[in-house]
C-alpha cells in the first residue's frame, strides 16, 4: 500500500512538472486588487442589479411533486424522496432559527420569513453555503416547491437568499443565472471596498477571494457573448465552486458536462476550463452543421456544454483518498438530476466527459442512481466499478489514454477502465488525419492534453457529446471507413 501511494505521488509530480499545467489563455485578464473599479466589472459581465432581476414565469408543477419533510444526506435519498401533496406556500414561520433548519423545513422558512431576516441569517453563516444547499431536498422536490410559489414570493426569496437559490438544482436556469450574477457583482464590490485595517490574514483571504471572483467574471465574458453564458453555480468561499453553461440548457438537444480532476480550482483554472467548454461547443456546432449539409441529419440540432468545477478537486497531499471523489459524485449527480428535472418530458442527450480524478467521481455517481447517455473516461486512475455493466450509461462508455500519461493503467482506485475486461470502447488520442474533414489532428501526449485544441482527442470528445460514437476513431484500420457514409 505504501508503494502504491508513493507511485501515485511520483505520478502526480510527473503530471505537474513534465506534462505541465493547463495553458493559461493569451487573452485572459488578471485584475489587480484595486479599490473603486466595481463599475468596470459590472459592465464587463452584465450583472443585473437588485432591482433588475428578471424571474422567469412559473412553469406548471410536476403532478404530485413537493418537498419531503426530512434531511437528505445521501445521493439515493435525494432522488427518491416521497413528495408532499401540496406546495409549501402558506406555512407559518417556524419557531426554530433558520440556520438550524434543513430539508423541507428550510424551504418552508425561506418562503415564510421576511426577506430581511432571511438575508441576515444567510449572511451570518459565511462559508456554510455548501452545507446549507446539501441539506435541501433533491431537484424534483425543489422544483415542485418553487413552482408552487407565486412570482412575487419567488422574487422575494431570490433577492433575500441569492446564494441559496443560485446553487439549488431544480430552480429554472434563468433564475439561477440572475441570482449568481447578483452574488458575483455584490461580492466583488464588497471585497473591493473592504476595510484594509482588518488584519493581514483577513486581508490576504479577501484578496484571494477577490482574485477568484475576477477569474469567474473573466470566464463569463461580456453580456453579449455568443453563445450566451449562464452562471449556473457559484460558491464564493474557500476554493469556491462554479459551473458556466454555454448554449441553452433548457432547449439544447445535446448537453456535455466537463468534469475536472486534481489541481483544477476556480481561481486558478476557471478561465481555461470555460474556454475548453467553449471550444467543445464550437466543435459540436460545426459537426452538426456538417451532418445537416450532407443529409445525415434532418435539421440542425443544438448543443450546450458545461464548464463544471462543482467540487473541491484534490492536490498532492490528498489525491490518494476517495473522500473528495465521493463529494464530486454527489455534486455531479445533483447537477445532472437538476437538468433532467427542469427538462421534464423533453430530455436531452447527456454526455459526461470526465478527466483524471474526475473520472473516478463520475463513475461513482453512475454506479448509483445517476444515468447519462454517454461517458468518456480520460486519463483515469480507475474506480471501484468492475466493468461498464456496473455503470448507468445508456450508450457507450469510451476510454482515452495518452502515451506519456502516467495515470492510466494504474488501477489505483480499483479497476482499469482501459483494460479489455472493463469493456469500454477505446478511443484514439494519438493523432490522425481526419478522413471526413481532412484536418491534421494532433496527438495528446501528456495527462493535461486531452482537451487541447486541434487534437484527435478533442474531435472524438465532441462527437461523443452529440451521439455520433460511430465516427469516433480507435486507432485501428477500421478508422478508414468511419466516414459520413456510416450515417446515411
Amino acid at each position: 500500500m505504501l508503494f502504491d501511494a508513493t507511485a501515485v505521488l511520483i505520478a502526480s509530480l510527473t503530471v505537474a512538472t513534465v506534462t505541465g499545467p493547463y495553458v493559461v489563455l493569451e487573452n485572459s485578464v488578471v485584475h489587480p486588487p484595486a479599490v473603486g473599479v466595481a463599475s468596470v466589472h459590472v459592465r464587463e459581465i452584465g450583472l443585473p442589479g437588485a432591482g433588475d432581476v428578471a424571474l422567469v414565469p412559473s412553469i406548471p408543477s410536476i403532478p404530485g411533486s413537493g418537498v419531503p419533510a426530512f434531511v437528505l444526506p445521501t445521493l439515493t435519498d435525494r432522488t427518491s424522496a416521497a413528495p408532499l401533496a401540496a406546495p409549501l406556500t402558506a406555512a407559518p414561520a417556524p419557531t426554530s432559527p433558520l440556520g438550524e433548519l434543513s430539508g423541507s423545513a428550510l424551504l418552508t422558512a425561506l418562503a415564510a420569513h421576511p426577506a430581511a431576516f432571511v438575508n441576515e441569517v444567510v449572511a451570518s453563516q459565511p462559508g456554510g453555503l455548501h452545507a446549507l444547499v446539501e441539506s435541501l431536498p433533491g431537484a424534483p422536490q425543489v422544483r415542485g416547491w418553487w413552482t408552487g410559489l407565486d412570482s412575487a414570493t419567488q422574487r422575494t426569496i431570490m433577492l433575500a437568499a441569492p446564494e441559496v437559490i443560485g446553487n439549488l438544482d431544480g430552480i429554472p436556469v434563468a433564475v439561477r443565472n440572475d441570482a449568481n450574477r447578483h452574488v458575483l457583482r455584490s461580492t466583488i464590490r464588497e471585497l473591493e471596498l473592504a476595510d484594509g485595517s482588518v488584519g493581514r490574514s483577513i486581508e490576504i483571504h479577501n484578496q484571494h477571494r477577490l482574485q477568484m471572483l475576477y477569474a469567474v467574471a473573466d470566464a463569463l465574458g461580456p453580456v453579449t457573448a455568443n453563445p450566451p453564458r449562464t452562471l449556473l453555480q457559484l460558491d464564493t468561499y474557500d476554493q469556491g465552486t462554479v459551473a458556466i453553461a454555454f448554449g441553452d440548457l433548457e432547449t439544447a438537444d445535446y448537453v456535455s458536462y466537463l468534469m475536472p480532476g486534481m489541481f483544477i480550482t476556480v481561481g486558478g483554472n476557471v478561465v481555461e476550463w470555460a474556454d475548453t467548454a467553449a471550444r467543445l461547443y464550437d466543435e459540436q456546432v460545426s459537426w452538426l452543421s456538417l451532418l445537416a449539409e450532407v443529409g445525415a441529419s434532418d435539421e440542425v440540432e443544438t448543443v450546450a456544454t458545461v464548464a463544471w468545477i462543482g467540487y473541491q478537486t484534490p492536490h498532492l497531499l490528498n489525491v490518494g483518498s476517495l473522500d473528495l471523489a465521493y463529494e464530486g459524485r454527489d455534486a455531479i449527480a445533483s447537477a445532472i438530476d437538476g437538468l433532467q428535472t427542469i427538462r421534464g418530458s423533453d430530455q436531452p442527450f447527456i454526455a459526461l466527459l470526465a478527466h483524471s480524478y474526475g473520472s473516478t467521481a463520475a463513475m461513482l455517481a453512475l454506479e448509483e442512481s445517476t444515468t447519462v447517455d454517454a461517458l468518456a473516461i480520460i486519463g483515469s486512475p480507475g474506480a471501484p466499478a468492475s466493468t461498464v455493466d456496473d455503470l448507468n450509461v445508456r450508450g457507450d462508455v469510451f476510454v482515452g489514454e495518452a502515451a506519456w500519461d502516467p495515470i492510466p493503467n494504474s488501477s489505483f482506485f480499483g479497476s482499469d477502465p482501459g483494460s479489455a475486461e472493463f469493456g469500454a470502447r477505446v478511443m484514439s488520442v494519438a493523432g490522425v488525419v481526419d478522413v471526413i474533414t481532412n484536418r491534421v489532428l494532433a496527438a495528446s501526449v501528456g495527462h493535461n492534453e486531452y482537451f487541447s485544441p486541434g487534437t484527435e482527442s478533442m474531435r472524438n470528445l465532441a462527437l461523443i457529446g452529440i451521439d455520433k460514437g460511430e465516427l469516433v476513431t480507435d486507432g485501428s484500420q477500421r478508422d478508414a471507413g468511419r466516414t459520413l457514409a456510416l450515417l446515411l
